[in-house]
């Protein structure tokens, strides 16, 4: 697929959608929906401002830092259970059973151990976006070809060698779909961690938006949520592509065929 389809696919439905949207919306009296004017008019003026230092930049640091240290911590942990096949037998039930945890419902413990800081939602990001990571990887080091390990075995490939050029490389695409999850869990977890006894912030400031019921405000925080989700996916496609150029060579290769 050329780069001009690539393109016209990812803008065209947009404009589409906001036509359409314009259109039924023109002549609306409906309070809860701004027409795109509205929300454009909205948008700028919230945003583009004093707002985007005090809550904008603030929540991405969080998301930053919040997603980064549960990749690292999944990762690091995911390899260790994978590779070690009693770790694995004796942790697995009670993965499943923290797995199962909503990580919103750990919101208020959180605050009682840590407090209502940046702490504490740099933690509640963690905790929720650490599992797709930690479980892709675990699962990802048990599915390495076990000839794979052999034959590094044979040429004596042992620790961090071994786990550098063989298991790795093979689990980096189970690896990276569990990152790709964990990022969209942990731009939730940001927006609900900012909820709860916060006075700045994305997530803060669209609640306060909709009790004020300034609507288009609102919408426009929702709009700028969006637009920061895809920002985040472009960047990790990106990322992807360069780090398992590999892979995606192998599958070009198979789709030609």
């Amino acid at each position: 697929m050329t780069l001009v389809k690539k393109t016209a696919y990812a803008v065209g439905l947009p404009l589409a959608l906001i036509a359409l949207w314009w259109a039924l919306s023109r002549n609306t009296t409906n309070f809860y929906v701004p027409t795109p004017n509205e929300l454009f008019t909205a948008f700028v003026d919230t945003w583009i401002g004093e707002r985007f230092r005090t809550d904008v930049l603030p929540s991405v640091a969080r998301f930053a830092v919040g997603t980064g240290l549960a990749i690292v911590l999944g990762i690091a942990a995911g390899v260790w259970i994978g590779s070690v096949r009693t770790v694995r037998s004796l942790l697995e039930p009670m993965l499943e059973f923290f797995r199962a945890i909503p990580p919103p419902v750990l919101v208020p413990i959180l605050i009682l151990i840590i407090g209502a800081n940046d702490r504490m939602k740099v933690m509640v990001i963690v905790v929720g976006a650490v599992w797709p990571v930690l479980l892709n990887t675990i699962e990802g080091v048990r599915s390495v070809d076990s000839v794979l390990l052999d034959t590094a075995r044979t040429y004596g490939l042992r620790g961090a060698t071994r786990l550098r050029t063989v298991i790795l490389p093979s689990a980096a695409p189970q690896i990276a779909a569990g990152v790709r999850q964990s990022l969209a869990i942990g731009l939730i977890l940001m927006v609900i961690s900012e909820m709860f006894a916060s006075s700045s912030g994305l997530g803060f400031t669209i609640v306060l938006f909709q009790r004020s019921f300034a609507i288009p405000e609102m919408w426009s925080g929702i709009v700028l949520l969006g637009l920061i989700g895809v920002a985040v996916s472009v960047l990790f496609q990106l990322c992807e592509r360069r780090i398992l150029h590999w892979y995606y060579g192998q599958k070009e290769v198979q789709h030609g065929r």
